[in-house]
Order: structure tokens, then sequence, then C-alpha cells
């Protein structure tokens, strides 16, 4: 079975704190003062204290089309997905020697935060220098679910070739999907809730000879589980408009933490003869406080073992895909010893469950 050997990053450079971003939506959005000042304490709600953006303030407060947006994208994805990557497979904190481009055998590109062809890991393999026979595989439209949902594409994947490498990379640029004249409250809770980031993150086939570079033990996937929801396609993801990318973000989502993800989490559990009490702590997905509170309340446990996923709401808001690797890379900074078990797992659109059951391993 695989292993995860490192983990990188790409910070946007523009920060903004929840109460700047409360009062720039407080002067921005098209609703009477009464309603309005009904709506704003989702921000203070939200357990979030700060985001990035790749754009300043004063973006948001300007009219955008669906081409300047999508350049945008393109533009600083190729140059951020490059960074989270030499991010990953140069990081002496997670390995003893550096990994090289052409070391690598397969990129997992994934985002649904824009739109390129050719996909924007054709780019990173042209300006890092991949091997002409890398094995690419671009992944479009997971929103949420798309960091587990890479991990289980890329596991299944190197379990049919263990001696193979992949790097998966997650981008998601949020902020280009900010609409301030979108009266809808779901694209106004959005605008609390979401930021920027991208990941990138190694894995190796069993039988990789990357792994004498990787430093103490490594998470191991042990099992991957997939679950849609029939009939649920409008909880979630975007309506696609001449003015750009439109939230979609049903309210029903706590709830169907409940039902659906409860029976998923609980199946695999049962499946995989496991019990909560096997799990040191949990990697999940910050959809957002009220999804969080849901998911300890499934597991009644505490809140503590959902401290990386707190940590990460906290101070970059939810990142869709990429952040849940944020999750895992503060996990695996804190060094578990062989032996420690998480669940890594996210919901995102379809409307669909991820999870994954990693094993620190020497």
């Amino acid at each position: 079975m695989p292993y995860i050997v490192s983990t990188g990053v790409s910070l946007p450079k523009y920060k903004l704190s929840q109460e700047e971003a409360k009062e720039l939506i407080r002067h921005l959005f098209p609703r009477k003062q009464s309603e309005l000042e009904r709506l704003l304490p989702v921000f203070d709600h939200a357990n979030i204290e700060e985001r990035q953006f790749i754009v300043p303030v004063d973006w948001f407060k300007e009219r955008h089309s669906l081409s300047e947006r999508n350049h945008l994208y393109i533009k600083e994805a190729i140059s951020h997905s490059i960074e989270a990557i030499k991010d990953c497979i140069s990081n002496n904190t997670f390995l003893n020697n550096d990994v090289v481009p052409n070391e690598i055998d397969c990129l997992v590109f994934v985002s649904s935060t824009g739109i390129a062809t050719p996909t924007l890991d054709a780019y990173c393999i042209n300006e890092l220098g991949f091997r002409e026979d890398v094995i690419r595989m671009p992944l479009f439209g997971l929103g949420c679910l798309g960091g587990a949902a890479g991990v289980s594409r890329v596991h299944d994947w190197l379990t049919a070739n263990p001696k193979k490498s992949a790097l998966l990379v997650n981008v998601e640029f949020c902020s280009l999907a900010f609409q301030k004249e979108d009266k809808r409250i779901s694209n106004f809770v959005g605008t609390a809730l979401f930021g920027d980031g991208v990941s990138c993150a190694l894995l190796i086939g069993d039988e990789s000879e990357l792994k004498q570079k990787g430093k103490g033990a490594l998470p191991y996937i042990h099992a991957t589980s997939s679950k849609t929801k029939l009939d649920s396609l409008d909880v979630m993801g975007w309506d696609i408009r001449d003015s750009g990318f439109h939230v979609i973000f049903a309210k029903s989502i706590p709830k169907l933490v409940d039902t659906f993800w409860k029976e998923h989490v609980i199946g695999f559990l049962v499946q995989n003869k496991l019990t909560v009490d096997d799990f040191s702590f949990f990697t999940a997905h910050p959809g957002g406080q009220k999804v969080l509170d849901a998911m300890q309340t499934v597991l009644t446990c505490e809140k503590e073992k959902f401290a990386f996923s707190y940590e990460i709401l906290r101070n970059h808001g939810n990142m869709s895909s990429p952040t849940v690797m944020y999750c895992l890379r503060k996990a695996m900074l804190s060094k578990p010893v062989s032996g420690t078990n998480t669940l890594l797992t996210a919901l995102g659109p379809g409307f669909s469950s991820e999870i994954v059951w990693l094993e620190w391993k020497q």
C-alpha cells in the first residue's frame, strides 16, 4: 500500500482578518441595513481569524468578467503550484534528501476554481523539467472533496504501480468566485468561509526506492472509501455565469453529516474492524464550524481530536480541496509515533464523501 512522504504549500500573499472581511462585506453587499446586520454574525461564528487571497482587498470592490477571473486563475495557479511542488520535494523537515522532478512518475492536479486546457499540470511539467513520460491525471469539479479524493485516486494508481511515485497538487482560488452583487444567502455565507490555498503531497508505492528519502514514521494508506448520495446535485457546486462562478452551498450540509456521512463513516469502521478509539485524531476537511461540530457529534469524541482541522480553519478558512491537505501537513509536522492512526475525510459536490485510513509506519 502507498505512503505519504512529504507535503508542501504555497501561501497567497494578501491577508485579511475576519473582522476586516466583515467590514468589507458590510459596505459592499446590496442588502438593507437591517438584513445585513442580521446576517453579519456569520463572520463572528465561523471560528476563522484570518484568510489568505491571491488578490488585494480593492479587487473585491470591482466587477470582473469570467474571462478576467480565469486569466488571473491560470497565471497565479501556475506560479503557486510550482512553489508548492518545490516546497514538497525539497522539504528537509520530511525528507533526508531532495527529490528531483525526473524521479516523479505521475502528476495528479486537482482544482475546481478555474478552467485551463492544457491543464495546469502541463505548465508545471515544462517549468520544472519532469520527464516526458510522466503520467498526467487532472481532476476537475471535486470541490472540497478534492484533497481526500485526490489521495484516494493516487492510492489506487500506486497500488497498481508499487514501484512508482506521484505528486498530488491541489489548487483553489475561491476569492475569484467572489460576487458582490449576488444577493443569495449561500453567497453571503461563502464570503465568511472561503480562502485561497495551494498544496502538494508526495506519495510513493510500497516498493518505491524513494522511501529511503523519507524521515521517520510515514503515513501509510490502509484503505479508502468513496460514497455519493443520489439526488443531491443541488447541495454544493458552481453556477457558472458570464460574471464567473457563483457558489451553490446548501444549509442542509451539517444535517447530511448526521445522516449520509454518519452512515458512510460507521460503515467504513465496521468494514475495517475499527472503532473511534483506534484513532488518535481525525484529519477532517473543515468545511466550517457547523460541519466540524456535526462530525464530532457523529463520532462522539472530544473536540481535541479535531485540533488540526480547527487550527487550519482558524488560520486559513475553508480553501476547498487543499484544506484537508493543510490539516494532514500539520499532523505530519507533529511527528506522530509509529502505530498512530487517523481518518482523513472530506465532503464535496455530488454530494459525495471520501474517507482514507492512515497509519504512521516506520
